[in-house]
């Protein structure tokens, strides 16, 4: 369709949308308060983000833009009154300015620095500062996570013990995390070729990995409709009264 059928199509759209909700007010299904307006203003969002299963047009471009603004002026406050403001205004600069019985918290101007370096990002000829930043956070996280991560996932898994321990379902079970972890490990290991027994072992973590990656995808999907279905009812109860 060319751009003016595009626009011809939205037009009436709009138009209905205004009918149906001055329909709505007038009749009282919806008060003129803001619970009112404000489910008026959901469904307009709620629309104009599924417009976009349509074609990319105008109206999703705006409702995109407004959640993102939203979005982050809402992460911004959170970030002020959770971290900036109790971790480093009130122990860094408020001791200088008034008796707090506290000395000034010196050690905070090092990750005040450090986050100060991830805003140079934006900066043509101070981004490489941000790098300081982020490998820090990166490495921090690195060093946090993996070993945590190979205590809870890998080692606890490695034990023979929970082989022997329990009923014969639990036993199967363990026994193909084991099975999955060990294949899993031995197809990413490249250091011998994937011959023979070792390229037998890889093959079947393959197909763990297919498992596992489809699961996530099936998940994923699951996720999405459950959305989908919440701002269906959300259509049909509380803007249309359809169902109670």
């Amino acid at each position: 369709m060319d751009k003016k059928t595009d626009v011809s199509i939205l037009t009436w759209i709009l138009v209905a949308f205004c009918i149906v909700n001055i329909f709505f007010l007038v009749t009282g299904k919806l008060g003129f308060d803001a619970k009112g307006l404000g489910i008026i203003t959901a469904v307009a969002l709620t629309l104009a983000m599924y417009s976009f299963l349509y074609k990319d047009n105008p109206v999703f471009k705006i409702a995109e833009n407004l959640f993102v603004g939203v979005a982050m002026g809402y992460w911004i406050i959170i970030t002020w009154f959770n971290i900036l403001k109790p971790d480093v205004y009130e122990q860094l600069i408020v001791p200088f300015f008034k008796d707090t019985g506290n000395a000034p918290q010196y050690i905070v101007i090092i990750p005040t620095i450090l986050g100060i370096f991830m805003l140079l990002r934006f900066s043509d000829k101070l981004s490489w500062l941000s790098r300081w930043s982020f490998a820090f956070v990166v490495g921090l996280g690195a060093g946090i996570t993996i070993p945590n991560f190979i205590h809870a996932f890998i080692l606890k898994q490695l034990t023979f013990d929970s082989l022997i321990a329990g009923s014969l379902p639990d036993s199967i079970n363990n026994f193909l995390i084991l099975l999955g972890v060990v294949s899993v490990l031995i197809y990413f290991f490249f250091s011998l070729e994937h011959k023979g027994v070792i390229g037998g072992v890889s093959r079947i973590g393959v197909w763990f990995l297919m498992i596992a990656f489809g699961a996530s995808f099936g998940f994923t999907v699951m996720a999405r409709m459950s959305l989908l279905i919440g701002r269906i009812q959300f259509l049909i109860r509380d803007w249309l009264g359809i169902i109670q």
